[in-house]
């Protein structure tokens, strides 16, 4: 992360086969939008949800490049939940715990499925599923923690407000 100091950085794991993928459109304008401001994306693709991020790291980020045309660093396919949680997503977890899906049909269907998987998913900071965002401000601190059924325009808001 030593690269990013005095940027402002949003980290988010990432799927390529799933409901949010088009999440990587908004990402993808923000980036142009605000990289030149000191804006950074970290793309961590992961498969731990539903396996939703099949192939490999090369076929994960050609898929990336050709469909959204990204541009932003991709780290290789990593575990975000668990014991082989990389350290980065250790970290933000223990800095932004879980405060909720927000309201809203998506938000409703986040709930409905996760009680079938993890009774105690309110309780915890493990990672949901896809698409769930941390936004570091330039002094490394972790501000925010946007769960994907979240608006994307809040996480753009939040961004803007530190650059």
């Amino acid at each position: 992360m030593k690269e990013y100091e005095g940027k402002v950085v949003l980290v988010v794991n990432t799927a390529t086969g799933c409901g949010f993928t088009p999440h990587y459109k908004d990402l993808v304008a923000m980036y142009e939008k605000y990289h030149d401001r000191g804006f950074e994306i970290i793309d961590v693709p992961c498969n731990q949800f539903a396996g939703q991020t099949p192939g490999t790291d090369e076929e994960i980020h050609e898929f990336c490049q050709l469909k959204y045309k990204t541009q932003f660093p991709q780290m290789k396919k990593s575990d975000v939940n668990g014991e082989t949680a990389i350290p980065l997503f250790q970290y933000l977890k223990e800095q932004k715990g879980f405060e909720g899906f927000g309201k809203g049909p998506k938000a409703f269907a986040m709930g409905a499925m996760l009680s079938k998987i993890d009774k105690d998913y309110k309780n915890n900071a493990e990672i949901k599923w896809n698409f769930t965002k941390f936004v570091i401000d330039r002094s490394g601190n972790v501000v925010a923690r946007f769960e994907p059924t979240e608006d994307m325009k809040k996480v753009d808001k939040c961004v803007e407000g530190l650059l």
